[in-house]
């Protein structure tokens, strides 16, 4: 059944602070001043879909199958993942790899996202290490696919999406399949029952209302990891330079990143006083390193204090105070180093599919005398 009649009335009770994207699929972001909070709260959280939210009774009634390349194929119920495995929780963001496409020039397909599609979440589950330690992979096995039973708009015999990790991800400790959010069992609008968590990795790979995963001993080549979907160029490619999906590999691994909080666009400060800056920086594989704020565009950059956060996946909460000593428009830029070196762009590095965009964010106002 169409969203527009079903889920969208669904979203707007529960998460009425989201902006709801004009498609057949759902998807919706927060203002960014609703993401203010080391823990995003469930009701400011994005809403990423690629088909229609699959109809779903009870929790007890749902099974988890693992099979493929493995000695011992298993159904779970999620009770059964309870009982069996240990129950851990692991802080994470969860960021779209679309985030902030609207800003690409020229501009590519695909949601135009703001800066919104991102938040930081306390995820509960067990490890998929152990669920798949039981079941004894083959050592053919390379790579997981994931499945779920949403379907494509207007083709419901073929699956929305179906990813999967690479098998170093999957078996790594912060990788779950989870069945809570935030210490309460997981929304259908955030994949409950069961969701994959791979921290680091893109929110595509990060499966929602999960009821199969297959190993298999090749990449996986489910709906949404072919061409160039949720892949990033090899090489550069130029704006209307023709596309190798042989050029393309699966992203596995986000950007050093920050967002700023604080201001928000248009703020007005009075000249002479400080200004309050602040937000969260986060990274993939590589470990955050520090953050900067310039307000003179970039000529000049004092990092700020970095607060601890919850964990190696977790985003990280910074604050500083700005002077404000002249009067007229006024910019305020946060940077973001990984412990490799890597920085934030001042410009978004294009790429056809409009991926991965981590340029420095600007946060204009003005400072009146």
């Amino acid at each position: 059944m169409p969203h527009r009649l079903v889920e969208l009335p669904l979203l707007r009770r529960l998460k009425p602070g989201l902006h709801v994207y004009e498609e057949e699929a759902l998807n919706a972001e927060p203002a960014l001043a609703l993401l203010d909070e080391p823990i995003t709260p469930v009701d400011s959280f994005f809403i990423r879909n690629n088909g229609h939210l699959p109809e779903i009774d009870e929790d007890s009634d749902w099974t988890l199958t693992i099979d493929g390349e493995v000695e011992r194929p298993a159904v779970w119920s999620v009770e059964g993942l309870r009982q069996r495995f240990e129950t851990v929780t692991v802080t994470a963001v969860l960021e779209c790899a679309g985030n902030g496409r609207s800003q690409f020039s020229p501009a590519t397909d695909g949601l135009q996202w703001r800066l919104g599609a991102v938040g930081c979440a306390r995820w509960t589950g067990v490890r998929l290490a152990d669920v798949l330690e039981h079941a004894g992979p083959r050592p053919g096995a390379v790579y997981t696919a994931h499945h779920a039973p949403d379907r494509q708009i207007g083709k419901p015999e073929k699956a929305a999406l179906s990813r999967g990790l690479p098998m170093a991800k999957a078996v790594a400790p912060e990788t779950l399949i989870a069945f809570a959010m935030n210490g309460e069992p997981l929304p259908r609008l955030h994949g409950g029952p069961l969701r994959i968590v791979a921290p680091g990795y893109p929110g595509s790979a990060w499966q929602k209302w999960l009821d199969r995963i297959t190993l298999r001993d090749v990449e996986h080549d489910g709906e949404k990891m072919r061409g160039t979907d949720y892949r990033m160029p090899i090489r550069p490619v130029r704006p209307g330079e023709p596309l190798d999906p042989a050029n393309f590999a699966v992203i596995t691994d986000m950007p050093v990143k920050s967002l700023l909080t604080a201001p928000l666009d248009g703020f007005v400060a009075k000249q002479g006083e400080r200004l309050k800056v602040a937000g969260f920086a986060w990274s993939g594989a590589v470990p955050l390193e520090s953050v900067a704020i310039s307000s003179d565009g970039g000529e000049s950059w004092s990092e700020v204090d970095l607060q601890a956060g919850e964990g190696r996946f977790a985003w990280r909460r910074f604050e500083a105070e700005i002077a404000t000593e002249q009067a007229g428009p006024f910019v305020v830029m946060a940077r973001a180093r990984d412990a490799e070196g890597n920085i934030q762009p001042l410009e978004p590095l294009w790429n056809p599919r409009g991926y991965c965009n981590n340029q420095v964010q600007r946060v204009r106002g003005s400072v009146v005398a």
